[in-house]
């Protein structure tokens, strides 16, 4: 697949994306992103808006799985918590965690998106393996370093912004 670091989609938050839309563009599964897509770095709780939309995508048949980068347990148990599947250690933007999701859920990548924070791990993982990509705003930059890196990824929010027609 081409190597892309421009989102096919852009969301404010996580729990702005909907069944609807995600179905309207032929979608039946929705990757996720954990730390700083679903909650902070810093906090395992997570919000009641998160749990309800959670629910919301299950009912409206979306299949949500877990597809996050890093080794800690945090994600694991919340996945186990809230009976979401889950790949770790996926080595984003590699394919790896990507195709090892798809596989376990019988799917396609053109019946899947993949939703992040990161332009460099999540949308060019997505892209790069032919699954749809949602960009949505980092839930909280705490450090100095993912402040940098936000600031590295404006450029291509602009061009992603200027070429293509978001949800609002």
């Amino acid at each position: 697949m081409p190597f892309s670091l421009l989102p096919k989609a852009i969301f404010p938050a996580l729990t702005d994306i909907t069944p609807e839309y995600l179905r309207d563009h032929g979608r039946r599964l929705l990757m996720l992103d954990f730390d700083n897509t679903m909650l902070p770095y810093t906090s395992k709780i997570p919000t009641p808006e998160l749990l309800v939309w959670i629910d919301r995508m299950k009912r409206g048949g979306i299949t949500l799985f877990v597809v996050s980068n890093s080794h800690k347990q945090k994600s694991p148990a919340f996945c186990r918590a809230h009976n979401v599947g889950c790949v770790t250690h996926s080595k984003k933007p590699t394919g790896r965690g990507i195709r090892k999701c798809l596989e376990r859920c019988g799917c396609r990548p053109d019946e899947a998106a993949l939703v992040g924070d990161q332009i460099y791990t999540d949308v060019l993982g997505a892209n790069c393996a032919g699954v749809m990509s949602i960009l949505v705003k980092p839930i909280h930059l705490h450090n100095i370093w993912l402040k940098l890196r936000h600031a590295a990824e404006k450029p291509w929010i602009w061009i992603a912004s200027k070429r293509r027609v978001f949800p609002k």
